[in-house]
């Protein structure tokens, strides 16, 4: 299970108990992880973060999707068919949790990173809406000092797409002394943080994976719905 995470000591390495966080009759398949990340670059610091989450994920029981945001267009009405962004929303509805990792570029998250947020949309594909009652996590990666800025930025948007966002968050300061030549990450406390938010996340998935629906229904959009309803039943014929 571990044989790819050099850094992990065995002993102390759990995955989480089914038995303790799941009711009879929930979902049983590995739960389901989009990761994104916020550079196109070819030494992508960001994106060796992931790949290291995503090791830790697999390890822990998770189904792993990662997307290239490579060739995503900026928005606009032209390009809401695009074929990259009709992948990120199908990757984001497949979904059941997430990870936003992102490089701190002037004190804020890269336009990358925004551009993929701002791609899923509030409203409901298929009547599904795509980040809704999913479970997030947060990272980031800075090329001086350790700051929060990103994490922060990215908490706000995770509660304005109405996610359930785990409290543990993963910064890593001078991330271009935190990996080899490889990619891989080095053995630290930065590590061990990593590991803990993909564990945490884990644990907050399967508490409400199966309950998220029930969780964000809305007393507002019940009402809503309901005036919607007698608005179009009792509407005369023309």
């Amino acid at each position: 299970m571990t044989k790819d995470l050099p850094n992990i000591e065995p002993d102390s390495f759990q995955r989480p108990d089914l038995d303790t966080l799941s009711l009879p009759g929930e979902p049983g398949h590995p739960p389901r992880v989009l990761m994104l990340y916020g550079s196109l670059r070819g030494r992508s610091y960001s994106r060796f973060l992931t790949l290291e989450a995503k090791r830790v994920l697999e390890a822990l029981g998770a189904e792993v999707k990662i997307f290239d945001p490579a060739g995503l267009p900026l928005v606009s009405d032209e390009a809401e068919g695009h074929p990259k962004v009709l992948e990120l929303r199908e990757l984001s509805l497949w979904s059941e949790a997430q990870v936003w990792c992102s490089p701190e570029r002037h004190g804020a998250m890269t336009g990358v990173m925004k551009t993929q947020i701002d791609w899923l949309p509030l409203a409901p594909i298929g009547g599904v809406r795509p980040t809704q009652g999913r479970t997030l996590a947060l990272m980031q990666v800075s090329g001086g000092s350790q700051s929060f800025n990103t994490l922060n930025q990215m908490r706000v948007l995770g509660r304005w797409m109405r996610m359930i966002t785990i409290p543990n968050q993963s910064s890593v300061p001078k991330a271009f002394a935190e990996f080899d030549e490889e990619g891989r990450m080095k053995a630290s406390p930065f590590y061990n943080r990593m590991v803990d938010v993909m564990e945490e996340l884990m644990k907050f998935t399967l508490l409400t994976r199966g309950r998220s629906e029930y969780l964000v229904d809305r007393y507002s959009e019940r009402v809503e719905s309901a005036e919607a309803l007698s608005l179009r039943v009792n509407q005369r014929s023309i």
